[in-house]
């Protein structure tokens, strides 16, 4: 497999046309009210006009549909990046119909994360620097109003290029409302206070390209056999994140076996891993279950780094993916973890 490097696409100004698409599930068309802020505020907070494709609200809308959208929103000269509404299940079945030689000639900045890992490491392998985060119902239709830690990365990653350092936030939200319920919208969702992050191996600075997405979305790319050869993985930084799916722990070590098995965890010198999910509507863990939940998952990565990558340096409970804050992570940009000045700084 060659390896291409990445470049970044040219980045949208305000007063700037941005599609807003549904590469995955469309659900602004059961969910209006966080879809319809997000997008006010994409116009409002950011300055960007707005497009929608046939499939953006649309259920059921088929892989073919769902790729000529996009192949409609990249090649559409006045369009200046792609946002997906949300993420969903089986992205992975419009990566067939997408083509690779139209869309490697119409570069362009493509936000989004969870089932949108299937995009985001699709068009990485093209040569495009793209966006781990910033979703338009989740993120930009938080209750009350955007947070100010997500909204600051979400400019910087939109609008600018070069350093960004992130920063541990001091309180995380995991509990959700109903979107069919307006009294949602009416105030921010509460927060509750978190320690920050945590470093293991953090003796010395690594620095490359970043790599990674959803747990749940790799391993299915793993099974296709859609992940190239370990090698070509060797010195980037792997991020990870889990979802409202919540997989347990023993769960996510098992696909991080999957991963040292083929050769592929130790080619890493780096992993990020984000602060995990830890509450549903179908598990909705208390306070004291939720902290067991996250200690889980870290004892779970850091059992499987022992095995298969014990160089590997490693930041937990980053604040991206499933997380609010959120923090945007570049795909294919650079990414330096200082260890011993406990800092990271990507490049978007």
């Amino acid at each position: 497999m060659t390896v291409i490097e990445p470049v970044h696409p040219a980045k949208p100004r305000p007063g700037d046309l941005v599609a807003v698409l549904s590469p995955s599930s469309g659900l602004p068309a059961l969910f209006p009210l966080p879809y319809e802020l997000g997008l006010r505020r994409l116009r409002e907070d950011f300055g960007l006009r707005t497009v929608e494709y046939p499939t953006t609200r649309r259920m059921g809308a088929t892989p073919a549909e769902r790729a000529a959208d996009l192949h409609a929103a990249f090649t559409d000269p006045e369009v200046k990046a792609v946002i997906a509404s949300i993420g969903g299940d089986d992205q992975i079945t419009v990566l067939p119909h997408l083509d690779r030689e139209l869309l490697r000639a119409h570069p362009k900045p493509f936000f989004g994360y969870s089932d949108n890992t299937n995009l985001l490491l699709f068009l990485r392998d093209l040569g495009m620097v793209t966006y781990h985060g910033g979703s338009v119902m989740v993120e930009l239709g938080r209750p009350g109003k955007l947070h100010p830690a997500t909204a600051d990365s979400l400019r910087a990653a939109l609008f600018t290029s070069g350093p960004y350092e992130l920063t541990a936030a001091s309180a995380s939200r995991d509990v959700d409302s109903p979107w069919d319920d307006p009294r949602t919208f009416d105030s921010e969702p509460e927060t509750e206070p978190v320690d920050g992050w945590t470093w293991h191996g953090g003796d010395r600075v690594v620095e490359g390209p970043g790599w990674g997405g959803n747990v749940e979305i790799l391993s299915h790319l793993l099974m296709a056999g859609r992940v190239g050869p370990s090698d070509s993985h060797a010195g980037r930084v792997l991020f990870l994140e889990t979802s409202e799916d919540m997989p347990r722990a023993e769960e996510v070590y098992r696909v991080l076996r999957s991963m040292g098995e083929r050769g592929l965890l130790r080619q890493f010198p780096a992993l990020l891993m984000g602060r995990a999910k830890s509450w549903s509507f179908e598990n909705p863990l208390d306070p004291s279950g939720r902290a067991r939940f996250r200690q889980r998952q870290r004892e779970a990565v850091l059992r499987a780094l022992r095995e298969y990558a014990p160089d590997t340096t490693a930041v937990l409970d980053v604040d991206l993916g499933h997380t609010d804050p959120q923090l945007v992570v570049p795909v294919g940009g650079n990414i330096r973890v200082d260890g011993p000045a406990r800092r990271i700084v990507v490049t978007y």
